[in-house]
């Protein structure tokens, strides 16, 4: 059995949040007794990751993503609970655990001086975490082509694109090669061509490095191309952990029935067969409960001239959707 690279056991975090009335009497009234409220930002958050593992981290906005990962990265105390990094205990911030994790957002990728060059960067990189020269020299040579950089290592930063940005702060995350990453919205921002880079190097890194990830992402279509598996939060507790496929068939009682006819001007009666989610020339997708549909397609076929038809799993957006609007 691999080993457990992450292993959280009731991790919670709370805060203490100060708070007042609006006017300027209660303004003066705060400086001599202040109030506070308690935010429970995690709640009681339990999982383990395996060694190698990639694994997507969602849920809407507030729902404690980016605290769990600065809990796991070091950053924050948790109030309650515990949680165990490759061996080691995240607050304490050992030397030799540093070494060894990466947290990558999107909205700050290349946290430097931009009157540096990319190449200035990574050096100051290496000094920090005392790479070896002959280790960085590879690992630069890696990244580099995995990442086209070799027209951007003499660039200032501050001269850089936020995709060109993004592509230099994976390097700079990268180039002491941590075994464990936390990615926080890392295609935030990005265009099509470097959302696609983005993600192909994520999955190859993962795949030649062996490297564990965490991955958080608003973006539904960077979670269903590079995560088998899903960690779902919501208001600050874990409501699902599972394959992507689980949870889809969890929460949703339907599946989508695409069909397309022989004669396109027949207009049936689509309802007769299922709930319309979309109508164009191309044909209609409806949505059909699990239990009904091999009637429905039996009765289609027979009844209509189909051309096409094709049955897919709904849209993980609206999937996720309904989670945040009505819970798990």
């Amino acid at each position: 059995m691999q080993d457990r690279t992450v292993s959280v056991d009731h991790l919670s975090m709370t805060y203490r949040a100060p708070v007042r009335e609006p006017g300027l009497g209660a303004a003066m009234r705060s400086f001599v007794r202040r109030e506070f409220r308690e935010v429970r930002a995690v709640r009681d958050v339990s999982f383990n990751i395996k060694e190698g593992e990639l694994v997507g981290f969602i849920g809407p906005n507030g729902a404690g993503k980016t605290t769990t990962l600065k809990m796991l990265s070091g950053v924050l105390y948790p109030t309650a609970g515990h949680a165990r990094v490759l061996g080691f205990t995240p607050h304490k911030r050992d030397a030799h655990y540093l070494r060894q994790i990466a947290m990558i957002r999107g909205s700050r990728p290349l946290a430097v001086s931009g009157e540096l060059t990319v190449l200035d960067a990574l050096r100051f990189q290496q000094l920090i975490y005392d790479v070896k020269e002959r280790d960085f020299k590879r690992n630069l040579d890696e990244l580099t082509g995995m990442l086209d950089l070799s027209p951007l290592l003499n660039r200032q930063v501050r001269a850089l694109s936020l995709g060109e940005k993004m592509r230099c702060g994976l390097a700079w995350s990268l180039i002491y090669r941590p075994r464990m990453l936390f990615l926080d919205e890392p295609t935030l921002g990005l265009d099509v061509s470097a959302i696609g880079l983005m993600r192909c190097f994520i999955a190859d890194y993962n795949r030649e490095t062996r490297a564990t990830i965490l991955l958080t992402s608003h973006y539904m279509a960077d979670v269903e191309q590079l995560c088998k598996r899903v960690l779902l939060i919501n208001h600050g507790e874990l409501v699902f952990d599972g394959a992507l496929s689980k949870l889809t068939s969890r929460v949703s009682s339907a599946k989508i029935l695409k069909v397309s006819l022989t004669e396109a001007n027949l207009a049936p009666s689509w309802t007769d067969y299922g709930e319309v989610v979309s109508q164009d020339e191309d044909g209609v997708s409806l949505s059909v409960n699990r239990e009904h549909l091999p009637a429905v397609t039996s009765r289609l076929l027979a009844q209509l001239p189909v051309a096409d038809i094709t049955i897919a799993e709904p849209p993980l957006e609206s999937v996720i959707d309904r989670v945040y609007r009505e819970g798990a």
